[in-house]
């Protein structure tokens, strides 16, 4: 990216992260009003210390009257210093936290809008980072800028100010060195802003390893993987290494190139004032005064190089939080989107075309009707488009051409939430979040009664093995249900879509967990779940495929074979070759 982009982008992140503050201009304005109290008050402290030396002009010379004056207005104005630094960090924290909020819950709530696509391109610890680790980096580089940044500026302006009034040669000076400290700032933000951008990423790509090996740690053990993601670790760790030492060492430079331009600027106040106090220009006081405001006059070079390093790194962090705010949403709901209600179950695609990637074909010309209460067969080789289908269904992807309709009404023109309402899965890939089985039962139907999800776990003959459970359906699950086996997972899930019995099933190697013995039993309650619904069963176990009313053969997108089992194994075509391969020992 050019210098000239690299700008623009800074520009429009800072114009956003002013447009999340706007709500707050009110606290804004407060805290600003409260910095610059605070800075006038710090700089009115060295007039008072000067003129109590201009009182001490020797033995025998001191003016106690007049020193106890000053000492008690230096007292107010500490006093005044103190309570407006605390008011205005309050306001600070107050706005800082409200915007990280704000950016957070923004994040968020687009990340949940966001299309399967863009979920199943990038890993899940990346959007890890940017709503955590990013908005942290961000919020603390926002909250020292609020702190610092304007009150530095203030001080610099007021400070040239209180000189001004004492000795305009010796302001002029100042004004001369100035911009040497400017200079190096803008040299260090220029190199710091790309280096921390590049840090950002390199620890999203970490966060999303380690989340990845972390939660998958049974198959890294189970197939001794262990030295290669350590290495792939390793690998990145390094890279996270390199790339923070080089913002580190930059933004290192800093404090001792401003620190060292300071002290020019120190010495050529106090050589000038001597020399001007000396020809009596100036009195002891006023040098006294003045060599304060020198350094008053540098400090607050040292705290805006520090908060430009915070904020190089805060604008690169806000920046990755801003790209995917503006990742594209999932397409919103026609306007005149229609509720689908719980409805027979029909089913018909009519001349679907879809492709994952626009360059490689997939579903070109798929024609399928299916009538209420049928239970329809998904079959065919990794690949096929079996789940392609089901995903189709369910509008997590949307078709590219062509229409798909249930009940007679296409699914582009009915909400979202009202077409999934018509559905119920159970997936191989089982599901559950941290809290009470009951809970989980009720995860899509949270205002069940106990006795319906009893029911509905009675039905899927979970009851038994959750009566056994510590505390029964309060039981606490872990995240994930790690603390329940794979086949009580699973039978949970179905205890799930029990409790909701939508009028078209879609059963994803439902069965896949499950014991031969417990299988017998819960086919019983599919048997049931089944009767009078529009069934999709994505699977290969025989007895699945058996009681199939029409098994659909997929083959690279496309629907090859269709019909009975007995009817398709007499075609001695596809479907027959696949079954001798896969269930001729059943």
């Amino acid at each position: 990216m050019s210098a000239s982009k690299k700008m623009e982008a800074r520009g429009g992140t800072i114009r956003r992260v002013l447009q999340l503050i706007a709500p707050y201009r009110l606290l804004v304005v407060l805290s600003l009003a409260l910095a610059a109290v605070t800075v006038v008050a710090t700089l009115y402290a060295p007039v008072l210390t000067g003129r109590g030396v201009d009182l001490i002009l020797g033995p025998g010379a001191v003016d106690f009257a007049g020193l106890g004056r000053l000492g008690i207005q230096l007292c107010l104005v500490v006093f005044a210093t103190a309570l407006c630094q605390w008011l205005m960090s309050v306001i600070n924290n107050r706005i800082t936290f409200q915007v990280v909020r704000d950016i957070r819950v923004k994040a968020f709530s687009h990340m949940e809008q966001l299309p399967l696509k863009y979920i199943d391109a990038h890993r899940p610890g990346e959007a890890i980072s940017r709503l955590t680790t990013d908005v942290e980096q961000f919020s603390d580089g926002l909250l020292m800028g609020f702190t610092q940044l304007f009150t530095g500026v203030l001080t610099i302006l007021v400070t040239l100010g209180f000189m001004l009034s004492i000795d305009w040669r010796i302001t002029l000076v100042v004004v001369v060195l100035t911009p040497l400290s400017f200079f190096v700032a803008r040299f260090i933000a220029q190199h710091t802003y790309s280096m921390f951008r590049v840090q950002s990423e390199t620890r999203a790509e970490m966060t999303g390893l380690v989340e990845e090996l972390v939660g998958n740690q049974h198959l890294v053990r189970a197939f001794a993987y262990e030295t290669r993601a350590e290495e792939r670790f390793e690998r990145i760790n390094q890279d996270l290494q390199k790339c923070g030492v080089r913002a580190t060492f930059y933004s290192s430079l800093t404090n001792p190139c401003t620190r060292f331009l300071n002290a020019i600027v120190y010495a050529a106040v106090g050589v000038l004032g001597a020399l001007i106090a000396i020809a009596g220009g100036i009195t002891a006081g006023s040098l006294s005064a003045l060599l304060q405001y020198a350094n008053q006059y540098t400090k607050p070079f040292n705290d805006i190089s520090s908060v430009m390093t915070e904020l190089q790194n805060a604008l690169a962090c806000a920046q990755r939080v801003f790209d995917l705010i503006d990742e594209p949403p999932i397409r919103p709901d026609k306007p005149d989107a229609v509720t689908l209600h719980k409805g027979a179950g029909r089913v018909a695609f009519e001349h679907v075309r879809f492709r994952y990637d626009p360059a490689v074909p997939l579903i070109e010309d798929m024609n399928l009707r299916v009538w209420p209460g049928q239970r329809i067969a998904l079959v065919g080789p990794t690949g096929c488009g079996k789940t392609t289908l089901v995903n189709l269904l369910m509008r997590f992807y949307e078709i590219d051409g062509g229409a798909l309709l249930v009940d007679d009404t296409p699914i582009a023109d009915v909400t979202r939430d009202s077409l999934r309402a018509n559905f119920g899965m159970v997936l191989q890939e089982t599901w559950l979040k941290s809290g009470t089985v009951a809970e989980n039962i009720a995860y899509g139907k949270p205002d069940a009664t106990r006795a319906e999800i009893e029911a509905a776990a009675k039905k899927a003959r979970a009851h038994s093995f959750i009566c056994r459970l510590p505390l029964g359906y309060d039981t606490m699950i872990a995240e994930d249900g790690d603390n329940l086996s794979a086949g009580q997972r699973q039978l949970l899930c179905i205890a799930r879509v029990m409790l909701r019995r939508p009028p078209i099933l879609i059963l994803d190697e439902a069965t896949s967990s499950i014991d031969t013995r417990t299988e017998v039993l819960v086919q019983d309650a599919f048997e049931e779940l089944m009767r009078g619904r529009t069934s999709f069963i994505v699977a290969h176990r025989l007895s699945t495929i058996r009681n199939a009313d029409r098994i659909l053969v997929m083959k690279a997108g496309s629907i090859v074979e269709s019909g009975t089992h007995d009817e398709l194994l007499a075609k001695d075509g596809f479907y027959a070759r696949l079954y001798e391969s896969q269930f001729a020992q059943v």
